[in-house]
């Protein structure tokens, strides 16, 4: 088969982006739907749903919303039911949604921790098994779980986060094992420390014009010298997603400006 720009194309494909109403999410979300995918996304609630309608409205994206807890097994078998009997079959699923407690580990509840896994492994997995019975049927499929840099690393104050991640990247492994012979490929994208919003205050110059220490920390941290922008992870979602990366499986794509790969500076 000769190379084709259009194996990249996601034109009539469904993907569901869970928790996609704002940041990398959304971002991911915004990629693929310039690709040609139809958009679905859930939230918990139905007011944060109606919030993300009128952001992908603003992008001049007509996304369908979905009220549901990832979480909860029925509530997810429901909710694919529904996307599959008014929207079509779901081709791509991107597992997004998750939740952090940044918590020392002595000073965690194990109902905390519970919390984290819950939403960030058992989620995945239970939207994944939701899915693969059609994309099997179907003949294709693919998930992108989102993972983390925690996959790999660890850090104070999150060990259930990356307890979580690094079950996620095994997870994808098997799913991969699993299903790889129904032409389904499991793949997951490991973003950086990336600018939005909520890491603003950390990237502020401070009065005396110099960066903030944690500011400071990343970009030492980083071949790239950089934050990454959530544009950074468009690509990769698209590969991932489409027909190009048919023979890409179980892999963890780290979209990290280089730091897994960086031992770091040596002290001056």
């Amino acid at each position: 088969m000769e190379f084709d720009m259009d194996m990249f194309r996601l034109d009539g494909k469904i993907a569901l982006v869970t928790g996609a109403v704002y940041g990398i999410g959304f971002e991911i979300a915004k990629s693929l739907a310039a690709a040609g995918a139809t958009i679905v996304f859930n939230n918990l609630d139905q007011e944060s749903v109606d919030k993300g309608i009128k952001n992908y409205q603003a992008e001049g994206i007509t996304a369908h919303g979905y009220v549901c807890d990832v979480a909860n097994e029925e509530a997810v078998v429901e909710m694919v039911k529904q996307i599959e009997a008014e929207v079509g079959i779901i081709d791509i699923l991107v597992n997004n949604a998750g939740i952090i407690k940044r918590i020392p580990m002595l000073e965690m509840s194990a109902q905390d921790f519970r919390q984290v896994v819950d939403v960030d492994l058992n989620a995945p997995f239970i939207v994944s098994k939701a899915v693969l019975p059609s994309m099997i049927k179907k003949g294709h499929g693919k998930i992108i779980n989102i993972c983390s840099m925690m996959s790999e690393l660890g850090r104070e104050t999150v060990a259930g986060y990356a307890a979580a991640k690094g079950g996620l990247k095994m997870l994808t492994k098997n799913i991969c094992s699993e299903f790889g012979e129904a032409n389904i490929q499991c793949n997951g994208i490991g973003p950086g420390y990336i600018a939005t919003p909520q890491t603003a205050p950390l990237r502020e110059r401070q009065a005396d014009g110099s960066r903030h220490p944690f500011d400071q920390f990343i970009v030492s941290k980083t071949p790239a010298a950089r934050w990454g922008e959530t544009e950074d992870l468009a690509g990769p979602a698209v590969f991932l997603a489409s027909q190009a990366s048919d023979f890409v499986n179980g892999h963890i794509l780290y979209v990290d400006g280089g730091i897994l790969a960086y031992i770091g500076k040596q002290p001056e």
